[in-house]
């Protein structure tokens, strides 16, 4: 498990217990201090966030203040007689993540994104694969299928057949293979029409 996330400006990849130097914070040594802007998550799944994930916090404790190594800056124009030496010490903060909250929480919200696209889909993949009663090249789909005529009888009778079966699947719609099943199941009521 662990999150990637912007501390001071600068990101960081941080787990439990791990000891890293930051830019200086405010705050005394043993202070705790905690970061919301997470980016990226990583526990079991990836969560990334847009800009940051929701609901997870990064807590961590002060260790130090300290100085980072010297780094020297020399600047130099030749044939000018013109040199500068210079030092520099960055100032840091050693901190400890002491945790990494907010998982539930985030887990759940996700799983409610996963259920609502999954639901989306499912209602995609319904408009395709349900039959509308309305149209009338779809009612003659069903019939030329099963070798009846496309007549206007025909059409209404299948019709009223939809009605009855939605009424006993206790369903709104249905699928193509639930008319084609009850058209085989009724077939005799259309053999009587055509004579």
């Amino acid at each position: 498990m662990f999150a990637i996330v912007e501390i001071a400006g600068l990101q960081y990849k941080v787990e439990q217990d791990q000891k890293l130097f930051v830019n200086r914070l405010k705050g005394e040594k043993g202070d705790s201090v905690s970061f919301d802007k997470v980016l990226l998550t990583v526990n079991g799944t990836i969560t990334v966030g847009a800009p940051a994930v929701n609901g997870i916090t990064v807590n961590a404790e002060i260790l130090d203040h300290v100085k980072a190594d010297k780094v020297i800056v020399f600047k130099k124009k030749r044939r000018k007689g013109y040199k500068v030496k210079n030092g520099h010490r960055q100032s840091l903060t050693q901190i400890q993540i002491t945790g990494i909250t907010g998982f539930e929480g985030a887990s759940k919200k996700a799983a409610k994104k996963e259920t609502a696209k999954a639901e989306a889909k499912t209602e995609v993949l319904s408009d395709s694969a349900t039959v509308n009663f309305g149209e009338d090249h779809e009612l003659n789909y069903h019939l030329k299928k099963h070798g009846l005529s496309q007549s206007k009888e025909n059409r209404e009778t299948l019709i009223t057949l939809g009605k009855a079966v939605k009424v006993e699947l206790e369903k709104t719609v249905l699928t193509h293979e639930e008319v084609d099943a009850a058209i085989v199941k009724n077939i005799d009521t259309f053999k009587a029409l055509n004579k």
